[in-house]
């Protein structure tokens, strides 16, 4: 490989909130959804550039930002996207939270396919909505949707949205084609605006494609907002740079003013250095990066079939979040993930903060270098181990 995904770059003390967390000494966060690696060298000099003009005022977003993400879902995706189309803001979950206020009036329903990203539900409650969900079916280490479920509660008049995550977070799945027309039939037939949240649209791995929800077909399009960000894939979550798509111009209007509303309609001129040079010149960086969080998954699936075999480990289709079914233990999401924080010193996320259908599981952050990655599975075991006997 190019680039070394191998070295273990030291981050406590960096104010990081994946490792800064904890305060106890020797804790090893596999946790939060943010990597272990330097992002891109072509984002990092651009980002020098930057640095060294030394003159941080207010940022007008040029049209290169605009093209940069034009030609990158054009050339990557097949996805052809309008500038005008295009809303910046500071992240993912400040759009999904500007669309619903946009979008829905207190006490509208929103609905979600569960086990998903948590945020989900804060950005909907935040907003004085309710959550309806959707729990998709465990079955075979793996999800599918329950279709007949999933438009039995998008008949219900309250419902106004369905906030979908493509790929999902933290199932592992990347939506087929197929998969991401049934749901949109279901919606059209049930005047329910599809949000499709695309932040791990690029970690997808080999024998599985991202279809982007809204190229499948105009009225697709028409009938969905998409909100998409570098930070997943090159690693730029601090630097708070996102977008939403929409080709509706009333759509778009409302969202505007909902983003202005949260004040977070301006953006830092950090954000828009990276997600142009990610886009134009991160892209042999980034198949590299896949190739190695792919490995990463091969060796924890090696580690727990002769290690761990009773627990089963889902199938990993796209992020680099693993999703690990632990109910043979017994125990609460909640129990499992403080018996590896406090005996073990491993800390992930329990899987009941991704919904009622998570209980059981734990979410496993594998976008670290692969001594990291070992460690973390070693401490796992132990743990584990002591727990069922």
């Amino acid at each position: 490989m190019k680039y070394n995904f191998d070295e273990v770059i030291p981050r406590r003390g960096t104010h990081s909130y994946k490792w800064d967390t904890a305060k106890e000494e020797g804790i090893l966060p596999m946790w939060v959804a943010d990597m272990d690696f330097r992002t891109a060298p072509q984002v990092i000099e651009a980002l020098r550039k930057r640095v060294e003009h030394g003159i941080f005022g207010y940022t007008k977003v040029p049209t290169a930002y605009y093209e940069a993400a034009v030609n990158w879902f054009a050339r990557r995706h097949s996805w052809q996207i309008e500038k005008d189309w295009i809303i910046y803001t500071s992240g993912v979950v400040p759009a999904l939270s500007a669309i619903i206020k946009a979008l829905t009036m207190p006490g509208d329903g929103v609905l979600v396919q569960t086990p998903v990203y948590n945020c989900f539900f804060s950005s909907i409650r935040n907003n004085g909505c309710e959550v309806i969900t959707s729990p998709l079916i465990y079955t075979d280490k793996t999800y599918r949707i329950d279709f007949e479920d999933l438009e039995r509660k998008a008949t219900h008049p309250k419902v106004k949205i369905l906030l979908l995550c493509n790929p999902h977070n933290p199932a592992g799945r990347v939506w087929t084609q197929e998969e991401l027309t049934r749901i949109g039939e279901i919606c059209l037939r049930n005047n329910v605006l599809v949000v499709a949240d695309e932040i791990h649209c690029e970690l997808v791995f080999s024998g599985h494609i991202y279809t982007p929800f809204a190229s499948i077909s105009e009225e697709f399009l028409m009938n969905s907002i998409t909100c998409l960000s570098p930070s997943k894939a090159f690693n730029l979550a601090s630097l708070q740079i996102a977008n939403i798509i929409s080709a509706d111009e009333d759509v778009r209007r409302k969202i505007d003013k909902a983003i202005n509303i949260n004040e977070v309609c301006d953006v830092n001129p950090f954000g828009v250095e990276a997600l142009i040079a990610a886009y134009n010149h991160g892209e042999k960086w980034l198949e590299e990066l896949k190739l190695y969080l792919a490995m990463n998954y091969s060796c924890l699936k090696a580690y727990f079939n002769e290690h761990l075999p009773q627990f089963p480990v889902t199938v990993l289709e796209g992020t680099y979040l693993v999703w690990v079914d632990c109910s043979k233990l017994g125990l609460s999401s909640k129990e499992i993930a403080k018996a590896l924080l406090e005996e073990g010193k491993l800390q992930v996320n329990d899987g009941d903060m991704y919904g009622e259908a998570g209980e059981g599981f734990i979410r496993i952050n594998i976008a670290c270098p692969r001594q990291v990655l070992m460690d973390g599975l070693n401490r796992l075991r132990q743990v584990l181990k002591r727990t069922i006997i």
